[in-house]
């Protein structure tokens, strides 16, 4: 590291974006470049008296952190803004309103949720809206401000994030109102940004595209390219599965128990893990507590950001594809294709949707009643013969009898 200074600033890049700044007055710092929102964006990480070492470490915490949709080097200015800005907490102002939103009426003081994905709006809320109306009176925002926040979510891309965000907002300022913070929603009188009327849902992908889309999967490494290849093999909910706990894995029966707390119909579900769920769990690093989160880089909470590991994934699709990605598509799908994938093995309608957790479909009503049997044993033949057929894809081959999927294909 004793580069001499030169009569205007140099780097010298160290990979991945991390460099050291090398400037005139001969001081030197590590920095790291990356992109966001389309951005090229600069990151101080610190003095050269850190070290290399400690300056890596600090580099692979700042791409943990846009991994999962974040901006550390805005994260930082804003830090800096809010030290010198005068200690003042109004009630109303928007971060504090989030903040009390989600503890008193999403989540609730229970050690039951009040709502089953409390976690999801405190995301969507503070990933937007507190994002940009830090600071603000939530009473001073106006319809224009929604208006020109929805707008800036559509133009990013996301023009059905754009409603989900819209939801929660209009279900915040409501509480508010009801508890006397602001007089007004400034949502009232505002439409859903993008109509979804008639959207069905119905996109399964087809062999070759879960394929492409498992071969991805290996690109993301962990996280989320275990993540994904569970989506696909289990075809549980994409919060279910990333909100896993070590806790909740019994590796001897070969059983995943998703509590009712976490479950949408709020009743327990047994998922029997085949073999190549078994083997993929069984690679997975542990990080902080043997019994927290699965798929974390905290060690103490699940990990968010699946916008971005979608896009990933979708570039890592048009990079086996000759340069071309899927047709739209998106994570919940391949819960469906899952679905649809054990039908086309003659798996019984009860069974799959025992395997889905499901409560209103085959069997509903006055037959769900009197009908306890919890299929244990049929689960566990229909996700082995899932895994049998899901290898089968992916090798472009007839199924097997012993499941090959855990291990990353050349």
């Amino acid at each position: 590291m004793n580069f001499k200074p030169r009569e205007r600033p140099f780097e010298v890049p160290d990979g991945d974006g991390l460099y050291l700044t090398v400037r005139p007055n001969g001081s030197k710092s590590f920095n790291l470049r990356y992109r966001f929102g389309g951005k090229a964006r600069n990151l101080t990480i610190g003095p050269l008296a850190i070290g290399l070492a400690k300056a890596r470490e600090l580099a692979l915490e700042a791409r943990v952190e846009i991994a999962r949709g974040n901006d550390p080097a805005g994260q930082k200015a804003a830090a800096k803004a809010a030290a010198r800005a005068p200690k003042q907490v109004a009630r109303d102002h928007v971060e504090t309103v989030v903040a009390n939103f989600v503890a008193i009426y999403a989540k609730g003081p229970n050690p039951e949720p009040n709502t089953r994905d409390w976690r999801e709006t405190q995301r969507l809320l503070e990933r937007h809206v507190v994002s940009a109306w830090k600071g603000r009176s939530l009473g001073e925002i106006g319809r224009a401000d929604v208006h020109e926040l929805m707008d800036r979510i559509v133009a990013g891309g996301a023009p059905v994030g754009a409603n989900r965000v819209f939801a929660q907002l209009r279900k915040m300022c409501s509480w508010a109102v009801s508890r006397g913070i602001i007089d007004a929603s400034p949502c009232q009188g505002i439409a859903p940004p993008t109509p979804e009327k008639g959207r069905a849902r119905e996109r399964v992908l087809d062999a070759k595209e879960l394929a492409l889309v498992w071969r991805a999967a290996d690109a993301l490494d962990y996280p989320f390219g275990p993540l994904v290849k569970l989506l696909i093999l289990m075809g549980q909910r994409r919060s279910e599965v990333a909100e896993m706990e070590w806790s909740e894995v019994d590796f001897e029966k070969g059983e995943w128990i998703i509590p009712a707390a976490r479950s949408k119909n709020r009743l327990a579900h047994s998922v029997p893990l085949a073999p190549a769920a078994l083997e993929l769990l069984r690679s997975l690093p542990r990080i902080g507590s043997n019994t927290g989160p699965i798929f974390t880089t905290t060690g103490e909470t699940a990990v968010s950001g699946f916008s971005v590991a979608k896009k990933r994934v979708d570039r890592a699709i048009a990079g086996l594809n000759g340069g071309s990605e899927l047709a739209p598509w998106t994570l919940h799908d391949l819960r469906r294709t899952a679905a649809s994938g054990m039908a086309g093995i003659n798996i019984a309608p009860h069974v799959i949707e025992s395997v889905l957790n499901h409560r209103s479909g085959i069997i509903s009503g006055l037959a769900a009643t009197y009908n306890r049997h919890s299929y244990d044993s049929e689960k566990r033949s229909a996700l082995l013969a899932w895994a049998n057929r899901l290898d089968a894809i992916v090798m472009g081959r007839a199924a097997a009898n012993v499941v090959e999927l855990a291990g990353k294909r050349a």
